[in-house]
């Protein structure tokens, strides 16, 4: 899941460690564990390394690397809601996979697409999106996945002065309103997990549930971790992370999409694993995403 300051802000909180995956769901350009994800076992095996060489790529337009995501694209995933300049995390893991397939920068085309379609069923005009988008049993059937290449656990902003400001356990949280983008796990976490007396606010996007939180129509926010410190280091004033969650069975990872069937997630796997083996992707979660912690919530 998806589903944003100052410059100065923004780079402190851009080097702070977290994760639903989901990012901000609009229509133009551009959710935390220490360590990178494993692999989803969802995902398809490596491709053997010729079916991998760049001439031999399946992609959308022969020679180029066609990338999705939405907009805007915020910190720490994305900055200045430019992906194409390489800053933010999964700006630089996308760049890293290019490298790794054999293309240079210059070959990769960005393309906006709206969080809540990027896993609708159907024909896509990418050749991956990267938008921190949770691996799902109920996305899989629609689309395919690569491996994780982040573990994102979900947490919950509110403002100082709100009743669950303070909250240390789930059971706390049982009587908050709390809101989430639609079609996000953090929407499902909040239903599933928390499971609240009070009906569960659903927005369009984060941002208009982060308007909701400043005008005081729900009590909390949930989001992956990296947003939320985000959202509290850099766009709301007075706002606090109450705490984070617990990984479920398994645990939430983000993932790289592709259409159902798509050749290349084999060789997408294929450079996700040497990324993780040289350290490289380590580097790339320690550069944007590194040195921040939140309390975990407890059942009681």
């Amino acid at each position: 899941m998806r589903r944003r300051a100052a410059v100065g802000i923004a780079a402190a909180s851009a080097a702070l460690l977290l994760a639903s995956c989901a990012q901000e769901s609009t229509s133009t350009a551009a959710s935390s564990a220490p360590a990178a994800a494993p692999a989803s076992a969802a995902a398809s095996e490596a491709a053997p390394a010729d079916e991998c060489a760049p001439e031999n790529l399946t992609t959308v337009d022969a020679g180029k690397l066609t990338v999705g995501t939405d907009t805007p694209a915020y910190p720490p995933y994305f900055v200045d809601d430019d992906p194409s300049n390489g800053k933010g995390f999964e700006s630089a893991v996308a760049y890293a996979v290019a490298a790794g397939l054999g293309l240079d920068a210059t070959d990769v085309v960005w393309q906006v697409v709206p969080f809540n379609s990027s896993y609708a069923p159907g024909d896509k005009a990418f050749d991956f999106d990267i938008n921190q988008i949770s691996i799902t049993p109920k996305r899989q059937k629609a689309v395919d996945f690569s491996d994780g290449y982040y573990t994102v656990n979900q947490a919950i902003v509110a403002l100082k002065g709100s009743p669950i400001a303070k909250a240390t356990t789930v059971a706390e949280l049982k009587g908050a309103k709390l809101g989430a983008q639609v079609g996000t796990t953090s929407l499902d976490f909040i239903t599933d997990v928390v499971q609240p007396t009070s009906d569960v606010q659903v927005f369009n996007d984060t941002n208009d549930a982060k308007s909701a939180m400043q005008n005081e129509q729900i009590d909390g926010l949930v989001v992956d971790l990296p947003t939320a410190y985000y959202v509290t280091a850099a766009e709301i004033e007075d706002s606090v992370i109450v705490g984070q969650f617990e990984a479920q069975q398994g645990g939430e990872q983000f993932g790289l999409l592709f259409q159902k069937g798509n050749p290349l997630v084999g060789c997408v796997n294929k450079v996700l694993a040497e990324l993780t083996a040289s350290g490289e992707l380590k580097a790339i979660q320690d550069e944007w995403l590194a040195g921040t912690t939140a309390p975990y919530f407890t059942e009681q």
